[in-house]
């Protein structure tokens, strides 16, 4: 061994710390820096993650020990994330020293923004390095920047660094192997500082100055291109024209749904209907093609043909959170969340449950508010979830006439108006929970980043739809699956008697159960093939759907019962019934898997148990008055 390399592994191990704010790509860079040599756990108490790893310089051999902080915007925390990152900063945190070296990451293609973040830890006077992260990125947009300059103006070292290629972490690891960690730095380095205080107006004010005149003495550009889209801020978040014009967006999509999804829906019906024809002529008469015909085919197809739906529907949720348009609609909603009593940062946990409910409620870790965050898991579950988009997929093809109002799809004009019920309900339940809380939101107001504006990659999106796509096949063959082939069993036995009169299934334990629960739900309209669907459909809503498929197929209906479900159901029912079913599953109770990651997430059996409960009693109610209505109104004949 040299005698160099020798005494970097006699020294004691130096500490460094990655702070920037989220998005920059603070973690792409520490996993250039550690390779393999990671640790992640979380931070104690919390479930904020820590990432620690362990760097070995090329060049000196020397090892440094490499923190990832949680993202943050400021040192004034808003988010458990950024109060944590404070305090290892200031050395206030109880199982994390403060670092020999904070290495801050900066995007070089938003300056700006990151900038506020550099300025606050230099007042602090720690050893400090910058990583202008991205300057590739940023040189092939043409953004202008010298490099040389903005290291005067801050008076700190700014180092260019690639964190995503090979090789672009080099300047960046010999500028800290250059670094002088003599006992003056270790003593500014480790001292113990207060918080800062609460910035005012004129602090920030003299903060914008700061940041406005570093960027010029920096030379820095924004190319003319990037302003210009820029510019469609003033529209898209304009108070009156920003809320049209995200009303229209929603609106074109929901119409999507159901008039572009004709084709594939028709080429899946046709395969399933030529699979069955197939199965029916070989597979000999008895329990084993009743099981695969009239459970696995008829339960799975009747879902199946509702993916070309959900694929168009997150097809464009995915454009539009590539564009950059998402995080736009969040600062419009934010002031009428704010009405109702919610952190503005619930927007995104809200959003997320549009997809499924169980990473919406564990995105509300990010609101720092217990109260905020609590209000917020509550009312996930009424976000319409794609689970819920094959019921209604199935009960609007059925009961909503194929025609146009004022050239707008009916069916599409539905479904949008049914999502809008979804979120209102939930923005009454967040009013209802505010007032009984004492009313007052705890939490600050929405600080969200704004990308640049962009056309959607057609890469991402298929990667996107490829994902979902994944998804929803292992829920059809895993979860559906198991439950129609229990259905199924629960439909065959017992045999009817001799000389039953009506189909089997009504004599069998499926078919007695059904007529238990009927009891229970016959004010609101439903018969006891519903009853019996909605069983199963705890598991997940979308087996409703394939429930009902084979309760059909077994009692006497066709065996291609993926392409006949919905005529069934609208000769077998009643508008009225429709429409109530409809109404029940905007709030229907929710899937036992989302129930216990509420309990997990709020470690109390008390609210799960009360969401099931409020949930269970809104959807009765609902569709209990939609179903009176509809009677009301002449609804309740048969076709």
């Amino acid at each position: 061994m040299n005698a160099p390399a020798a005494a970097a592994l006699a020294a004691p191990q130096i500490s460094l710390s990655l702070i920037g704010v989220p998005n920059c790509g603070k973690t792409a860079l520490f996993n250039r820096l550690t390779g393999s040599r990671q640790k992640v756990a979380n931070y104690p108490g919390v479930t904020v993650e820590r990432k620690e790893g362990r760097l070995v310089s090329p060049a000196s051999g020397r090892s440094y020990r490499v923190v990832d902080l949680p993202g943050a915007y400021s040192l004034e925390p808003a988010t458990l994330d950024e109060a944590i990152a404070r305090d290892v900063v200031l050395g206030r945190h109880a199982s994390e020293p403060a670092p020999d070296l904070l290495v801050c990451v900066v995007d070089a293609t938003n300056l700006r923004l990151n900038l506020r973040l550099v300025l606050e830890l230099k007042k602090l006077g720690r050893p400090m390095l910058v990583a202008l992260n991205m300057s590739d990125v940023a040189e092939q947009r043409g953004y202008q920047l010298d490099r040389t300059a903005l290291e005067q103006a801050l008076g700190i070292p700014v180092i260019p660094t690639v964190a995503v290629r090979a090789g672009g972490e080099r300047a960046l690891v010999a500028a800290i192997d250059g670094f002088r960690f003599d006992a003056q730095a270790q003593r500014r380095a480790h001292a113990r500082l207060e918080p800062p205080a609460p910035a005012t107006a004129a602090d920030i004010e003299a903060t914008q100055r700061e940041v406005r005149r570093v960027l010029a003495a920096a030379g820095y550009r924004v190319p003319a291109r990037i302003e210009a889209l820029t510019r469609l801020d003033a529209v898209v978040l304009h108070p009156v024209a920003g809320p049209l014009l995200l009303g229209a967006v929603l609106f074109l999509m929901f119409q999507a749904v159901f008039s572009w999804a004709k084709a594939p829906q028709a080429w899946i019906n046709a395969g399933i209907a030529a699979l069955n024809a197939w199965l029916s002529g070989v597979l000999p008469a008895g329990p084993l093609r009743g099981l695969i015909l009239d459970g696995v085919i008829a339960g799975t197809g009747s879902v199946l043909v509702f993916l070309p739906q959900i694929l168009l529907l997150f097809a464009f949720i995915l454009a539009l959170e590539d564009s950059g348009y998402l995080p736009r609609a969040a600062f419009m909603l934010d002031r009428l969340m704010g009405r109702v009593g919610l952190s503005g940062r619930a927007f995104i946990p809200l959003l997320s449950s549009f997809a499924c409910a169980i990473p919406g409620i564990m995105a509300a870790r990010t609101i720092p508010s217990s109260r905020d965050r609590l209000a917020t898991i509550m009312i996930a579950p009424l976000m319409t979830c794609s689970a819920r988009l094959p019921v209604y997929a199935l009960l609007i093809g059925a009961f909503i006439p194929q025609r146009s109002v004022a050239f707008m799809n009916l069916r599409g004009l539905t479904l949008f108006a049914l999502y809008l019920a979804g979120v209102a309900s939930a923005l009454g339940v967040a009013f209802f929970l505010n007032r009984r809380g004492g009313g007052g939101s705890e939490s600050r107001a929405l600080l969200l980043e704004l990308p640049e504006y962009r056309l959607p990659q057609l890469s991402n999106l298929l990667l996107g739809l490829w994902e979902r796509t994944k998804i929803f096949l292992s829920r059809v063959g895993t979860i559906i699956l198991t439950l129609m082939v229990v259905l199924w069993f629960l439909a065959s036995f017992p045999a009817p008697p001799p000389g039953a009169a009506g189909p089997a299934i009504q004599y069998s334990i499926a078919g007695m159960l059904g007529r238990g629960l009927e009891v229970l739900f016959a004010p609101i309209g439903f018969n006891w093939q519903i009853s019996l669907a909605l069983v199963p459909g705890l598991a997940a809503r979308e087996v409703a759907v394939s429930s009902l498929g084979t309760v059909y197929a077994m009692s006497g209906g066709t065996a291609d019962m993926a392409g006949a479900l919905t005529p069934v159901i609208a000769h077998s029912w009643s508008l009225a019934t429709g429409l109530s079913l409809l109404a029940w599953y905007i709030f229907a109770p929710q899937c036992l898997s989302t129930l216990a990651v509420v309990r997990r997430e709020t470690n109390s059996w008390r609210y799960p148990l009360y969401m099931a409960g409020y949930l269970f009693a809104l959807a009765y109610l609902a569709a209990l008055l939609t179903y009176r209505v509809a009677l009301a109104l002449g609804a309740g004949v048969t076709a």
